[in-house]
């Protein structure tokens, strides 16, 4: 089951990689950013449930960034007139 999880988390993040290299999605937008969002936590979960500090590192970096920029987008969306 961990292995299914972890393919979600991948195609999550590669799904919003390729709609930005292919010109379908910006990477400041909201759903670009929580994809990212999703598919890093939970990435980051199954990299520290299984001790791989590496992953855990990039994917839980990957995530609080994602996180960030999201917050960003929404409160700057919120903020239009």
């Amino acid at each position: 089951m961990d292995q299914v999880i972890q393919i979600v988390g991948a195609l999550l993040i590669l799904a919003a990689f390729t709609a930005v290299q292919v010109e379908r999605m910006r990477p400041d937008s909201r759903v670009y950013l929580a994809l990212n969002l999703a598919g890093s936590a939970i990435l980051a979960v199954l990299a520290l449930i299984e001790s791989q500090w590496g992953f855990v590192l990039l994917e839980s970096v990957w995530a609080i960034v994602s996180g960030w920029g999201l917050v960003a987008a929404l409160r700057a969306e919120s903020s239009r007139p």
